[in-house]
């Protein structure tokens, strides 16, 4: 993680990212969200964490090949700082992205409860690595996210047969894999990769169906984040998520990353979703 997030700067606003650890596959989402916010931050003041951002995913990434990275300065206030980053590889732009900064205030703290109790992260034992070999076409087929530095244990995994809608909410401790530095900038940008690991999956449940499936042609469209507090992005977060609506060949899906203070970060997703259509996903 540390190592994606390790930019190589090239001049004032631009810059480069490490590869994909996968070996295989489209890029992950996640880390185009991760390492643009970590280039936005690198333009921007210390004292002004993030406090939102908006992705929009405009084509596929190589996992084989570095990506380019370039920031914009679109305004600086007293209190906010807004800056969009161009996330490209080999002069394709693959992701858009405009996030936002906030000088930290003092106001108003309010968190819902927890509204169900879960097991311990310790005593679940269903990985997500795991949850989606099971689901593939080809379940022998090794499924290349097994290489991304975060732990995924899925509390409720949907065990209900083809056909028969899954409702209830989706429930999953998530992790950074290994210690990261104290600086709440690199955490806040693992939160971003985390946060993109699962939520769009969940699109299908409601119809019987997995995200899995070889008949679905499924893509990630857009992903928002807003940042409540800071928190640690390699110390268990309970991830509750849940899908809003399908419609038009499209899913939303909404999630919480919630720490023992709280809700920490809220985010929402949009997917394509076409069902037994052989086209290109978008």
């Amino acid at each position: 993680m540390v190592g994606l997030l390790d930019l190589r700067q090239l001049d004032e606003r631009s810059f480069v990212g490490a590869a994909a650890p996968e070996r295989a596959g489209r890029m992950y989402g996640g880390q185009l969200l991760a390492q643009g916010l970590a280039a936005a931050q690198r333009c921007v003041d210390d004292d002004r964490p993030v406090h939102s951002l908006h992705g929009y995913f405009l084509r596929a990434g190589s996992v084989d090949r570095p990506v380019e990275l370039v920031v914009t300065a679109v305004r600086d206030g007293r209190s906010f700082s807004v800056r969009e980053v161009s996330v490209g590889q080999d002069g394709d732009e693959l992701m858009r992205l405009l996030a936002s900064f906030h000088v930290p205030e003092d106001g108003l703290d309010y968190s819902p409860a927890r509204q169900y109790e879960v097991p311990p992260p310790e005593a679940v034992t269903v990985t997500y690595d795991q949850f989606t070999r099971a689901h593939q076409p080809d379940p022998d087929e090794e499924w290349p996210g097994a290489d991304r530095p975060m732990d995924i244990r899925y509390i409720n995994a949907p065990r209900a047969p083809e056909g028969q809608p899954v409702l209830e909410p989706q429930l999953m401790w998530v992790r950074i894999s290994e210690e990261l530095p104290d600086d709440p900038r690199i955490h806040a940008a693992a939160l971003a990769y985390l946060a993109d690991s699962t939520l769009v999956d969940h699109v299908m449940l409601p119809h019987g169906l997995r995200w899995q499936d070889g008949r679905l042609t499924g893509a990630s469209l857009d992903h928002a984040m807003w940042f409540h507090r800071p928190a640690r992005a390699d110390r268990w977060l309970l991830y509750d998520q849940q899908v809003e609506a399908t419609a038009g060949a499209r899913g939303m899906t909404t999630g919480r990353l919630i720490d023992s203070d709280g809700v920490v970060v809220t985010c929402g997703q949009e997917g394509l979703m076409r069902w037994g259509q052989s086209r290109p996903a978008v």
